[in-house]
């Protein structure tokens, strides 16, 4: 009985750890993707999209994004919400005798934190006013406060230098952690208003693109459509001429993603359904010696007046029973494995319940099919030919 429930066991341990792995990686990701901004559309000289045959040289021969055109897209701009102009390189950052390198340095306008979510543990985001006078202030990242000063706290109303510049720290941006699909690593950023940025670089040569996140109900397909005709007109391109700028849809990356992870928990399910068939197979042998050790008592039974229907419940319940167990020990091993996972991984592992409802169901199923065949035998029997057999 052990060894065909441990059939069973596997098979449930396949299915539910690939599954809760699967679905935990999900929704980081996914998290990750709307943290780059919900119903945005990234305006680049870059395609996004990536992939083997990637034409980087005609990508790179492209003009840059300028922030005259994100001004020229909130006035014509029926659709937009906001729109924001960014800008980026890496820096040193240094305070007394602690430097930094390596740290993402953003210079932004002034949209940018409604559509991006920046959350602001110590002190204040950038104000209007700051943004208008392209100030020497900045918010900072948990990381970077917490290395470079102790207690990310102390940063507070401190002046820290990069480039030869002084930035006065208004705000502590709250730890958000590691993303798996890149973007914006806040905990190891500082975030200036871009004409103080464009005061210390070119903003030619800083990795310039346009942020524009659509209104409330509007899709993403449509912005970004209406988003290409804008840039055609303030770009001056004819009908036959080809763009030369990408608009690179958000909600894309999540599709793929989802695409991706239904490919990869079909692989699961294959996988486990090998496991599964085997122990089905052994419940049912194990079912099949039962009905014979226990043909005289089952003869006893229907003698006395016990239904047909009574011996084929009795039967499919104890396989039932015995699935259900080898599940539960198959989701004990998950679970065992979902706390070392959860240790080493930048995520957690999460059993969702109707993932375990999923295990159970599957159990109950199994248990149902593996003993319909040796509980159909045992209802048919013959009560005097039973009670006669050794």
């Amino acid at each position: 009985t052990f060894l065909s429930l441990f059939g069973i066991t596997i098979g449930i341990f396949c299915i539910i750890g690939v599954l809760a792995t699967v679905d935990s990686l999900e929704r980081k990701v996914q998290t990750d993707i709307k943290s780059l901004g919900s119903n945005t559309i990234y305006i680049d000289k870059w395609d996004y999209g990536g992939g083997s045959e990637y034409p980087w040289w005609k990508f790179m021969k492209r003009p840059d994004m300028k922030i005259e055109e994100m001004r020229f897209i909130q006035t014509r701009s029926t659709l937009a919400s906001n729109a924001a102009f960014v800008n980026s390189t890496n820096v040193n950052l240094i305070y007394t005798d602690n430097q930094l390198s390596g740290v993402s340095l953003f210079g932004v306008t002034e949209d940018y934190n409604q559509i991006q979510t920046i959350d602001i543990q110590f002190g204040r985001y950038i104000n209007d006013a700051e943004f208008t006078r392209g100030a020497a202030v900045g918010v900072l990242g948990y990381l970077n406060a917490e290395d470079l000063f102790g207690k990310p706290e102390k940063a507070l109303g401190k002046l820290v230098d990069f480039n030869g510049k002084k930035v006065y720290i208004t705000g502590i941006i709250q730890k958000q952690g590691q993303s798996l699909v890149g973007g914006f690593d806040y905990d190891r950023a500082l975030i200036i208003p871009q004409r103080y940025f464009a005061s210390v670089y070119d903003p030619k040569f800083s990795n310039p693109f346009i942020m524009v996140q659509g209104k409330s109900g509007t899709s993403s397909k449509a912005l970004a459509e209406e988003l290409t005709g804008i840039m055609r007109q303030v770009r001056k391109l004819s009908p036959r001429d080809e763009v030369n700028f990408s608009c690179n849809d958000v909600a894309q990356f999540s599709e793929q993603a989802s695409s991706f992870f239904g490919s990869v928990n079909a692989g699961g399910w294959a996988i486990a359904g090998l496991s599964l068939i085997v122990g089905a197979f052994g419940v049912a042998n194990i079912m099949f010696v039962t009905v014979r050790e226990r043909t005289s008592q089952i003869g006893l039974k229907k003698a006395i007046g016990a239904k047909s229907r009574t011996i084929l419940t009795e039967f499919l319940l104890e396989s039932a029973f015995l699935c259900i167990i080898g599940g539960l020990v198959g989701l004990l091993l998950v679970w065992l494995l979902s706390l070392i996972l959860s240790s080493v991984l930048p995520f957690p592992i999460f059993i969702a319940p109707n993932i375990i409802i999923l295990a159970l169901s599957i159990c109950i199923i199994l248990g149902i099919i593996s003993g319909i065949i040796p509980a159909r035998i045992a209802a048919k029997m013959n009560p005097v030919v039973a009670i006669r057999s050794k």
